[in-house]
C-alpha cells in the first residue's frame, strides 16, 4: 500500500517566516485602515517560491529589483522591505536618499555574518595585508550583501574546482593571511571539504606540515552556516534514505533548494523536484511506495501538504501522513 510522509523539518526557516510575517502584518494594517493607496515594496522576491509569492502579491506586496530602485526619483513615505537575504550598505544609502521607510527583515544569522565579515575586512584593511574568501553562489542576494561589507573585494568561490583555479591564476594568494566564510545556507559537508583543501594548498605553499601551518594562524575558517540549515541536512539525509521515493518541492531559483535537492538525489536516486502539483506524474509511483515529501527553506508547509494530498488522490489511498500531524505538529 502506498503511503505518504511529510518531512516535519522542511518548510520556511525562521528568517523567511519573520520576513513574511512582517509583510503580512503591514499589508493587513494598510487594508484595515483603508489606506490601499499605500504600498509595501519588497526588494527582490521575499521567498523563492512562486505559489507563496502569488499569495503575497494578492495581499498587495509589490516586488521590485535593483534596476527599479535605481530608476526611482522620489519614494517619500513609501515602505521598502529588505528580505531575509540582506543587502549591501549601498542599498540602504540609496533607499534613504530616495525617502523610503526601510523595514529591515535581514535574517539575524545573516546580519551577524555581515558584521563578522566587515570586522575581518576592517582589520585586514588596517594592516594592509590579507584576503577574504566567501564560499557561496555567485550573484546570490545574500552573497552580494556579504561582498558589500568588504567594498567589493571579497573573493567568492562556488566549489573546490573554482578554488583551485583561482589559486592557480593568482586570484587567490596562498601566502597571505586569509579568512574564509560561508553563505549561511550552503552544505556543511561541501564547506568542510573546500576549507580543508584551502588549508592543504596554503600549507604546501608555505612548505609546512598542516599542523605547523595551523599554528601560524594564516588561515581562519569561520563556522557561519546557519545551525537550523546544518541540522536540516542531517535530518533530511535520514528522511531520504528511509523512503522509496522523494518528491522535493522547491522553486528552481532557490539556492538552498538546489543544495538540498542534490543531497536527496545523492542518497535516493528516485528524487524528483517540482514547483507545484501540476508537475507530478503518475508513472513515478509504485503501488507499495513509501513516499517522502520535503522541501527547501523557501517552501511553505501548506504547499507540502497540498502535494501530499495530491499524490494520495492520484493513487487513491488513505492519507497516512495526516495522522502524523494529528497531535499538534501540523502548521
Amino acid at each position: 500500500m502506498l503511503t505518504v510522509d511529510i518531512d516535519n523539518n522542511s518548510g520556511f526557516c525562521a528568517g523567511v517566516i519573520r520576513a513574511i510575517s512582517t509583510a503580512e502584518t503591514f499589508l493587513k494594517k494598510i487594508h484595515e485602515e483603508g489606506q490601499e493607496a499605500k504600498r509595501l515594496y519588497s526588494l527582490g522576491a521575499i521567498v523563492h517560491n512562486d505559489a507563496e509569492l502569488n499569495r503575497l502579491v494578492n495581499l498587495g506586496l509589490v516586488t521590485i529589483d535593483k534596476e527599479d530602485l535605481e530608476e526611482m526619483v522620489d519614494a517619500q513615505g513609501e515602505h521598502l522591505l529588505i528580505r531575509a537575504h540582506g543587502e549591501p550598505p549601498q542599498t540602504y544609502m540609496t533607499a534613504e536618499k530616495l525617502g523610503f521607510n526601510v523595514i529591515d527583515c535581514t535574517c539575524p544569522v545573516v546580519l551577524r555574518l555581515q558584521e563578522r565579515i566587515k570586522e575581518a575586512y576592517n582589520i585586514q584593511k588596517e594592516t594592509g595585508n590579507g584576503q577574504i574568501i566567501i564560499f557561496g553562489k555567485i550573484g546570490h542576494a545574500e552573497v552580494l550583501g556579504l561582498i558589500g561589507q568588504t567594498d567589493g573585494s571579497a573573493i567568492v568561490v562556488e566549489n573546490v574546482e573554482m578554488l583551485e583555479e583561482f589559486a592557480q591564476n593568482g586570484q587567490i594568494n596562498l601566502n597571505i593571511p586569509t579568512e574564509i566564510f560561508s553563505q549561511t545556507t550552503k552544505s556543511p559537508a561541501e564547506y568542510s571539504r573546500l576549507s580543508a583543501r584551502l588549508e592543504e594548498m596554503m600549507s604546501q605553499a608555505c612548505e609546512l606540515p598542516v599542523e605547523r601551518f595551523r599554528g601560524r594562524r594564516l588561515l581562519v575558517i569561520h563556522d557561519t552556516i546557519c545551525a537550523q540549515v546544518a541540522t536540516r541536512h542531517e535530518r533530511l539525509s535520514k528522511f531520504a534514505l528511509t523512503h522509496d521515493i522523494i518528491i522535493f518541492v522547491s522553486g528552481k531559483a532557490s539556492s538552498n533548494g538546489k543544495v538540498l535537492r542534490e543531497l536527496c538525489k545523492s542518497l535516493n536516486i528516485r528524487t524528483y523536484q517540482i514547483d507545484s502539483v501540476s508537475e507530478i506524474k503518475r508513472e513515478w509511483f509504485r503501488a507499495d511506495d513509501k513516499v517522502g515529501v520535503c522541501g527547501a527553506t523557501s517552501t511553505p508547509k501548506w504547499l507540502l501538504e497540498e502535494v501530499a494530498e495530491y499524490i494520495l488522490e492520484l493513487n487513491k489511498y488513505v492519507p497516512a501522513w495526516e495522522e502524523k500531524f494529528a497531535d499538534g505538529d501540523k502548521e
